[in-house]
């Protein structure tokens, strides 16, 4: 026996005494390498698992990403489509637009507590009220809000609020709530025109033709009814309400800065609270004055409006939550699909017929909104993308080409001559 196989099925020496020990790895050059080779095989088989599993939660994250940007989407084009609806219900039973803007504003109260909410839902560290509201309170300053700052910096931004808001509800009266959401878009065209004067920002040739063709949309638009009736008043009080949020946003902009979501849920409940102290008293000067009079009291529709309000009150929410946990673009988008929104209702619901003239408005109007997206490295990062295509096509071409030169050498040497291609 010299350790090889005994003929006839005889066992080795060997092999019985693997078969004793019960492990080859005793035995010197018998098994070892094999051991290794399994070792190696197992430990590739499980980072190749591992990476797997890496691909399957990225893949698993972007696409959650994905539909959390497109439900709120959906939500901000919703709450708007929702809330512009609802006051065209509430205009059949109840003709009162200061009242209903009134009413809408206090409701703006509600927005620091849900935000307190989130965040003794959320956080780790909770914070007492107090303490929450005082760190909020520095977007008015270093000293937080004084009731000089309270006055000063409150009363401004509450009319402006007041004025967008009942100037759109007019609107809504003379027009279809498709018009009236689509040149309500233009205050994006009107927000670039007065940084580009009042703050200086950077001149964009792509943002001054969004904004001549808002402006050639709002013509367009008062021209569908020959710029006489109640067509051309409605479309002067969308655009006085266009013009108001823009210049809110600058003057926001201006003295108050960027805020987060706890800035902003805790200067729009001190907007609900300023209204409700010192704008009360406008609704009940209109009551008296039987400009916006009702009668009997229970005539009231509170149900539209608690829908108007709630609706009006989930948007600004959503806004101020979009822009913090995702980006500022995707609420741009939700707002303008408010337009087709509206349009599939009024088309639907309300057997509305739009005129060439007027559809031929609102898709300029949505599109120069959707001009006024674009990033100011825009034109940067088009030189760029392009730049690298070129690049890219060129190294490709190289290739090509070199393969092609190995292909004919390889094809010439084996016919016996040498030739080389012509580039």
């Amino acid at each position: 026996m010299d350790g090889k196989a005994a003929p006839n099925g005889v066992a080795t020496i060997e092999d019985r005494i693997l078969r004793i020990t019960g492990y080859y790895g005793y035995y010197p050059g018998y098994s070892s390498q094999k051991r290794e080779e399994g070792t190696q095989t197992h430990t590739e088989s499980s980072s190749q698992e591992a990476e797997g599993q890496t691909r399957c939660q990225s893949c698993t994250s972007t696409f959650l990403k994905l539909i959390w940007r497109f439900l709120i989407i959906l939500s901000v084009s919703s709450s708007w489509v929702g809330t512009t609806q609802f006051v065209k219900i509430t205009y059949e039973t109840f003709d009162c637009p200061f009242f209903m803007t009134w009413f809408s504003t206090n409701w703006n109260i509600m927005v620091f507590p849900i935000y307190y909410s989130g965040h003794l839902a959320t956080a780790q560290e909770k914070q007492s009220p107090i303490k929450k509201i005082r760190e909020c309170s520095r977007i008015f300053g270093e000293d937080g809000l004084t009731l000089k700052l309270f006055l000063k910096r409150t009363a401004p931004f509450s009319i402006l609020w007041t004025l967008t808001n009942y100037l759109y509800l007019l609107a809504l009266k003379k027009l279809t709530a498709t018009d009236v959401s689509a040149l309500f878009c233009c205050n994006k065209a009107f927000v670039f025109l007065l940084s580009w004067i009042v703050l200086k920002d950077r001149f964009m040739g792509a943002r001054i033709v969004a904004a001549i063709m808002a402006i050639t949309g709002i013509v367009m638009m008062a021209y569908a009814d020959g710029f006489q009736g109640d067509s051309i008043i409605g479309v002067a009080y969308a655009v006085g309400s266009a013009s108001t949020s823009a210049l809110y946003k600058v003057l926001f902009k201006m003295f108050l800065g960027s805020a987060n979501f706890g800035e902003a849920a805790h200067f729009v409940s001190t907007l609900g609270f300023f209204n409700l102290i010192f704008i009360s008293v406008t609704p009940i000067i209109l009551y008296f004055t039987k400009v916006e009079y009702w009668s009997p009291f229970s005539a009231v529709p509170w149900g539209y409006l608690c829908g108007v309000a709630g609706l009006w009150l989930a948007f600004n929410i959503l806004v101020n939550v979009g822009v913090v946990l995702t980006y500022p673009i995707l609420i741009s988008i939700g707002t303008v699909l408010s337009v087709p929104g509206n349009a599939a209702v009024d088309l639907l619901k309300h057997k509305m017929i739009f005129s060439v003239v007027r559809l031929g408005a609102t898709i300029i109007i949505c599109i120069g909104f959707l001009l006024m997206l674009l990033p100011e490295e825009w034109d940067e990062i088009t030189l760029r993308f392009i730049n690298s295509l070129k690049e890219k096509k060129s190294e490709d071409h190289a290739d090509d080409i070199t393969d092609s030169s190995v292909h004919t050498r390889s094809r010439s040497r084996a016919n016996g001559t040498v030739s080389i291609p012509l580039a």
